[in-house]
């Protein structure tokens, strides 16, 4: 069960009750655990899920932003985002230090490199159908000749891997790719969530998000593995803050992202 990840080896569970106060201030061993650089490197993928540059500003905006300027606020330290354009690329910057909390789709491989909270949102994966492919129903994809083009190790590539018997993956490293793959006939379907293939859709004129999801998928914070544990648990609790608080529902809808949903308090 995911919540043996969430939970790993104890730790969240063993510390919740002395982060209480967590609104009033955080002890300067907790400030250190989770920002020792002296400020909070947050991490997550470049996608509209999490979060993207402004063409006007060139900073970031999305939930990620949302919710780690208000974690770096309560911890008293300046935000600093680090976004990265695949899974993979976000796990190599745990083990190098180049981030201190992420936010990201749990799965077991990812939680060998981190310790996660509980979810703080869930998100719907699903598929965009190129224009002029006869697919109509997400029961019709896994066909023999049919290319879906997937994120490399996100949580739609790691979910159908397993579970699809005749269709092709066709992996790329960013959701541009993805795109990229369509757009070129190279894939017949894009695989990734809904929330990014509605904004796909928008301007692919005859391609169309199916009805349904094959995954719905728990995103969570988490820091590096063998971080202090004050970090683990601070940022545990600050994750049934906000979802309580209603943070997430309004970073959720500050986003406009569809398909994802507010995970229910642990």
């Amino acid at each position: 069960m995911l919540i043996r990840y969430w939970l790993n080896a104890g730790i969240v569970g063993l510390f919740i009750a002395g982060c209480a106060g967590i609104q009033s201030g955080v002890n300067p061993d907790t400030r250190a655990a989770l920002a020792p650089t002296g400020k909070l490197r947050v991490a997550f993928i470049a996608v509209p899920l999490y979060g993207t540059k402004d063409s006007a500003t060139g900073e970031f905006k999305g939930v990620a932003v949302d919710l780690g300027k208000e974690l770096a606020r309560r911890v008293g330290v300046p935000f600093h985002p680090v976004g990265y354009p695949n899974p993979s690329a976000l796990i190599g910057g745990a083990k190098s230090n180049e981030w201190d909390v992420a936010l990201m789709g749990v799965n077991a491989e990812r939680a060998v490199a981190m310790d996660f909270s509980a979810p703080f949102m869930e998100v719907e994966q699903g598929y965009l159908v190129r224009a002029g492919v006869a697919i109509a129903t997400a029961s019709d994809v896994d066909k023999a000749g049919t290319r879906i083009g997937v994120l490399e190790k996100s949580g739609a590539d790691l979910s159908l891997s397993s579970t699809l018997k005749k269709a092709e993956l066709v992996r790329i490293k960013s959701l541009g790719e993805n795109y990229a793959l369509l757009d070129t006939g190279k894939a017949d379907v894009i695989a990734a969530t809904k929330t990014a293939l509605f904004d796909g859709a928008a301007s692919r004129p005859g391609s169309r998000v199916l009805d349904g999801r094959f995954l719905v998928e728990p995103i969570a914070m988490g820091v590096p593995k063998g971080r202090n544990a004050a970090a683990a648990v601070y940022i545990g609790q600050f994750v049934e803050d906000t979802k309580a608080q209603g943070l997430v529902k309004s970073a959720i809808e500050g986003a406009r992202l569809r398909g994802v949903v507010v995970a229910p308090l642990k």
